[in-house]
């Protein structure tokens, strides 16, 4: 900043009219489309191949668009939990443990119900991931209010604690598959699957659910007192202290709601995709749930249509590698080009440069 006003330069506030971010939103997105034909092209595949085999991949015939549907499913839990989060102006970067927190403590709860009858279990299952996720986040909350340790700090670092956990539980221990050498658990019980949405597909109910769970979060964020808290606390949580609301009751509320949808992208995942709990089935949605977040604006139905898009990414990035003989890998890097110019583009939105004359 201070050598852009060295130059005679200073930034400023736009007028950020929706027809002015719709430019600049555009203009960075196809900027990102043209910075991943550069990674495809040095890659050594043609940039047009390569796009119309991840669209293929992602959505050329229902059952690559239920799989792009099944990746999408836990990226919406997790980009509603930070985006409710975030609409607060709590950083919460803890949903990645959150989200193995749900899956823990819905095992738990459901793993003695062996042999009951769906209609008892799934309710167990969904309760269990609801409470798990949010008692795990509200531990941060307690160590901000208390004793006023930063959120980011205390999140990341009960990240790493639950993974061990679960490692600990897995190897050789309580919960661990007799006989095997993977930490992981034994198969779940049939009566505790999500149920699949329909045949030829690994379509499941989670996906319904992670649907509901955007309806609902919409409804309380622009319809209810919990709504307007949240977004009071956004804008300035002091000045709701002085209208009598507390703060540590606010900050409480706020990560236990967001922890709760993480950990629901953990029964998701146990429950309707790999059908036992392992760290694998669990890792990398918490972190892609702020990205999905950030690209879905903090918006409820932002957030499914980004991450249907992030669903899409993964999915077809198989068929074109099979294709084009790019990387798969190299997914995870147009995701990042998408998030850095999308935020560009919102920088560019709402702030310009403006000329300043020299003092003296």
């Amino acid at each position: 900043m201070r050598m852009l006003e060295h130059l005679g330069w200073r930034v400023v506030r736009a007028d950020a009219s929706p027809a002015r971010t719709a430019v600049w939103v555009s203009a960075s997105l196809l900027l990102a489309v043209l910075l991943s034909a550069l990674l495809f092209e040095a890659a050594g595949a043609s940039p047009a191949a390569a796009f119309a085999a991840l669209l293929k991949g992602a959505f050329g015939s229902w059952r690559t668009a239920s799989e792009t549907l099944v990746a999408a499913t836990p990226l919406i839990f997790t980009g509603l939990a930070t985006a409710v989060a975030f609409r607060a102006r709590i950083w919460n970067i803890g949903a990645e443990g959150q989200v193995f927190a749900g899956a823990m403590f819905a095992y738990w709860c459901q793993h003695g119900l062996a042999g009951f009858s769906p209609a008892i279990q799934l309710p167990v299952i969904v309760l269990g991931g609801l409470a798990g996720g949010g008692l795990y986040a509200g531990l941060a909350a307690i160590l901000k209010t208390r004793f006023n340790v930063d959120e980011v700090i205390s999140t990341v670092m009960l990240n790493y604690i639950i993974v061990y956990a679960l490692s600990l539980l897995l190897l050789q221990g309580p919960w661990s598959e007799p006989g095997a050498f993977f930490e992981q658990s034994a198969k779940m019980d049939p009566g505790s699957l999500l149920p699949l949405l329909s045949g030829g597909s690994r379509l499941h109910a989670g996906f319904l659910l992670a649907v509901a769970a955007a309806a609902v979060v919409q409804v309380i964020m622009t319809r209810t007192p919990v709504g307007y808290e949240i977004r009071a606390a956004g804008s300035n949580l002091r000045a709701l202290k002085v209208q009598g609301t507390s703060p540590a009751r606010v900050i409480l509320m706020v990560m236990m709601i967001s922890g709760a949808l993480a950990g629901l992208a953990g029964v998701a995942q146990v429950y309707g995709v790999h059908y036992r709990l392992k760290a694998g089935a669990l890792t990398g949605y918490g972190y892609t749930g702020i990205i999905v977040a950030i690209l879905g604006q903090l918006k409820p139905w932002g957030v499914v249509a980004a991450a249907i898009v992030f669903g899409a990414l993964v999915t077809g990035a198989t068929f074109m590698q099979v294709k084009t003989g790019v990387p798969s890998a190299l997914i995870y890097a147009v995701e990042a080009i998408l998030l850095l110019c999308y935020l560009a583009g919102w920088a560019a939105a709402r702030f310009r440069l403006k000329r300043v004359a020299h003092a003296g």
